[in-house]
């Protein structure tokens, strides 16, 4: 009898320090995991496009201010000036049709319209060529990407998403 008296005062404070100590590993995990939701502050983007006249992509998701790298890939073999694709990101709330009429009377600029109403632009693509642009992402919502090729726009448009 007299070994189960310090037990009696013994075991309580062990199961209470352990408990404790449960408790500090429990937070640490959740600031741990609070720690992985920070966006990671660059993202690199491939898009590819083809001789089908489509993007393999028609959404991207981005944060705002993040560093975006896009490559765009042509994996097509028509030469440019039958086949030619490219990338261009336009302002919010632009008239996607309108300026795609726009676009086409820009030859001499690679079917570039002047204005205000694009963000960033690849080069013109024939097949097998790609081009890398960096840029920041925009303020949040939605913006359309397309190609300005003639006749392009009707099946190579997608949304960059910016949350």
């Amino acid at each position: 009898m007299k070994f189960l008296y310090p037990l009696i005062f013994i075991l309580p404070l062990l199961f209470f320090s352990c408990q404790n100590t449960n408790e500090k590993k429990q937070r640490k995990m959740k600031s741990s995991t609070n720690d992985q939701t920070i966006v990671e502050r660059e993202i690199e983007i491939v898009l590819n496009s083809d001789d089908l006249m489509r993007f393999d992509k028609n959404m991207l998701l981005v944060q705002s201010g993040q560093k975006i790298t896009l490559t765009l890939n042509h994996t097509g073999k028509m030469d440019k000036s039958i086949m030619g694709h490219n990338f261009v990101l336009l302002k919010k709330d632009v008239d996607v049709t309108s300026f795609a009429e726009k676009a086409v009377l820009a030859k001499n600029n690679e079917y570039i319209p002047e204005g205000d109403e694009v963000i960033v632009y690849t080069k013109l693509l024939g097949g097998g060529e790609s081009d890398t642009i960096t840029f920041d992402a925009p303020e949040k919502g939605y913006y359309t990407f397309l190609c300005t090729f003639p006749g392009h726009w009707g099946l190579m448009k997608g949304k960059l998403v910016v949350k």
